[in-house]
């Protein structure tokens, strides 16, 4: 019985022995594998890295002359130059609120018409009529201009302030150097202001029903 349990013993030792070389050369191949893989991937890395770099220095070979002749073209501040269609008028659109207006101006007498009609028949009220001329009286330039628009959208007091939005941007483009004197006095900006939506349980944009506990 001694005999055997020695022999039992002797047996278990050597499996373990066996089984722990078998662990040992299981985990030894896998860290070769790791530490190949990740050869592999540093040298594809570097190989990436060698060609973006070849790259971007070809890139900037080519985009070198280009930019030198841009910094050595000399900058000139040349004015702008008037924009007339070929019967000598320039055109703008003016808005504000939700009216929209076409402005046709070119040299005249200072006539303005509106959808086909005077001035005076389509805005009868004086203010607006003064709102219309603004531009004109702003740069000296009252009955040298005649002016034919469509307006479209919005009521009156929207079309006139669209009308005189289209005027001044028209005047712009006819006399370039009157852009300053314009921008000074608001006229060249759209007014972005417009009419806040109505929301749901709500009479208007923001006011309540009048509340009623019973």
């Amino acid at each position: 019985m001694v005999a055997k349990k020695e022999t039992t013993k002797k047996t278990s030792t050597k499996t373990a022995a066996k089984k722990e070389v078998k662990t040992t050369a299981k985990t030894a191949k896998k860290a070769t594998t790791k530490n190949t893989v990740v050869e592999k991937k540093v040298v594809k890395k570097a190989k990436a890295l060698n060609e973006l770099k070849n790259v971007v220095v070809e890139e900037a070979v080519v985009e070198a002359p280009v930019i030198q002749a841009k910094a050595e073209a000399p900058k000139t501040n040349e004015p702008r130059q008037p924009k007339k269609d070929k019967f000598g008028r320039s055109q703008a659109v003016g808005k504000k609120k939700d009216a929209i207006a076409r402005v046709y101006i070119k040299l005249g007498k200072g006539k303005i018409t509106v959808n086909d009609r005077d001035l005076k028949d389509y805005f009868p009220r004086p203010v607006l009529q003064m709102i219309i001329n603004q531009p004109f009286s702003v740069t000296n330039r009252e009955n040298q201009f005649d002016v034919i628009c469509t307006a479209t959208g919005g009521g009156l007091s929207g079309q006139a302030y669209a009308l005189r939005h289209g005027i001044s941007r028209a005047l712009d483009l006819f006399e370039p150097e009157l852009h300053t004197v314009l921008k000074k006095a608001g006229f060249l900006t759209r007014d972005s202001r417009v009419v806040e939506r109505k929301k749901p349980g709500l009479s208007k944009a923001r006011k309540r029903f009048q509340f009623s506990k019973r």
